[in-house]
């Protein structure tokens, strides 16, 4: 067995695939002398945290459950002259989940809300924060779920953990008492220590996020 092949084995027992993938460029930088010994060394320890940092980039993203992965990157700010751009980029630094904040926006169908919000939390998940996306009906169908089934604390407790926890289309039907009480309580437990963005639709021309 070859060095070359032995240390392709050390690397998958070890579990570093991102030395692994990257192992035969470093090897060829380096004997075409472009590389020292530590440049190597640390190329190819660079090579697996991004490795590392995209696989948990990619598994924030999938316990998020966004309907569709949007980013800032895919959004046409131009689209509507009214839009508040600057503001929008202003929250996509997320300066607003070091402050527990939370984030409502606010405007009619089709000017992008739903965008801008699953956006924020893509944003937020780069960032190492922990982020939970669900309709508004889906959420208090959750719930009532486990009223029914006496699990409500258990499943509850489950919007409470992210860092931010995003409620899409909300308004978009009256909520019964008991409904309206979920809300209140989740609203209330949050404050002071986790974010939320609520994606309104009241009568308005355009979108509009405000820092409650």
């Amino acid at each position: 067995m070859s060095t070359f092949h032995h240390l392709h084995q050390q690397l998958k027992t070890l579990k570093l695939s991102g030395m692994l993938d990257a192992i035969e460029t470093r090897v060829a930088q380096a004997e075409d002398g472009h590389l020292g010994y530590f440049d190597f060394l640390e190329l190819l320890l660079e090579d697996e945290i991004a490795r590392r940092a995209r696989n948990s980039l990619s598994a924030r993203i999938g316990r998020a459950h966004f309907d569709e992965v949007k980013t800032f990157e895919m959004f046409d700010f131009h689209a509507d002259p009214t839009l508040p751009g600057q503001q929008i980029r202003d929250l996509a630094t997320c300066r607003f989940l070091e402050a527990h904040a939370c984030v409502l926006i606010c405007g009619p169908v089709g000017v992008g809300k739903t965008h801008v919000a699953q956006a924020l939390g893509v944003e937020a998940c780069r960032r190492g924060y922990a982020v939970l996306f669900t309709k508004t009906a889906r959420f208090l169908r959750d719930l009532g779920g486990g009223r029914a089934d006496g699990s409500w604390e258990q499943r509850f407790r489950r919007y409470l953990k992210p860092d931010l926890l995003l409620l899409d289309d909300f308004g978009m039907q009256e909520f019964s008492p008991t409904q309206g009480e979920d809300l209140y309580q989740l609203i209330d437990e949050r404050v002071g220590r986790g974010s939320l963005i609520v994606d309104l639709e009241p009568q308005s021309t355009g979108v509009v996020s405000a820092l409650l």
